[in-house]
């Protein structure tokens, strides 16, 4: 079982002997999220500053500053064990993946990056797979933040399987039939009896569509600030 951390405990206790159990309970809900979308917030911080005080003549572009502060986030994650290093393998694995996406896109016209940068590869700046990355890293801090445990959970080989569909069907769209409402619904059909039991400073449940639901819509919020401010 995983231990809650020792700041954690603390600010727990400090509250408990001053706010009502549930009420505590929230606050200490969202103080946890915040803390497992520190990767993400980050990454939103910078490109939502970057956009409100960066030159057309200064020195380095914006993109290629993004890229170093992501690199520096990243070096401070791990020298400061924020995250584990398997929790690191699944994030490169998100930015492997959302780098390859994003050059599909580009190239398919779906959307593109106007402003210059030197770290571009197929007109795509080398900073936008940190953005998926964020998407890995608060997953796997949010599982081990919270403790959760995923019950009943369905056959790994139809997770593995909706999940190559999701995938496909992100690049076949373009060609064929878009298949996105049937894959929503294929994955509430899935999930929608899975349950997850998390840990604030007492035992939660809570629906794993409800909550893919909710992290969407978090999401999509990100995603427009991104399209508001050029990244």
């Amino acid at each position: 079982m995983l231990q809650t951390r020792p700041l954690e405990k603390h600010l727990g206790r400090g509250m408990r002997g001053r706010l009502p159990d549930r009420l505590t309970e929230f606050v200490m809900f969202g103080l946890k999220m915040g803390w497992a979308s520190l990767f993400g917030g980050l990454m939103l911080g910078g490109i939502i500053a970057s956009k409100a005080l960066w030159r057309a003549d200064w020195p380095i572009s914006r993109y290629d500053a993004l890229l170093g502060y992501a690199l520096a986030i990243q070096i401070v994650f791990l020298a400061f064990r924020l995250e584990t290093l398997e929790e690191a393998k699944v994030i490169l694995l998100f930015h492997l993946t959302g780098t390859l996406m994003e050059w599909f896109k580009v190239s398919a016209g779906s959307w593109a990056y106007p402003e210059p940068g030197l770290f571009k590869l197929f007109d795509v700046p080398l900073f936008s797979g940190f953005m998926y990355a964020s998407v890995g890293s608060f997953i796997a801090r949010v599982i081990r933040l919270f403790e959760m445990r995923f019950a009943p959970y369905p056959p790994f080989a139809l997770t593995l399987a909706l999940a190559v569909a999701i995938y496909a069907n992100f690049f076949a769209h373009h060609f064929v039939w878009d298949l996105r409402l049937l894959l929503i619904a294929a994955t509430v059909a899935l999930y929608g009896r899975t349950m997850i039991a998390y840990t604030v400073g007492r035992r939660h449940r809570m629906n794993l569509v409800l909550a893919a639901a909710l992290s969407s819509f978090f999401l999509w919020l990100a995603e427009n600030i991104g399209t508001v401010t050029g990244t």
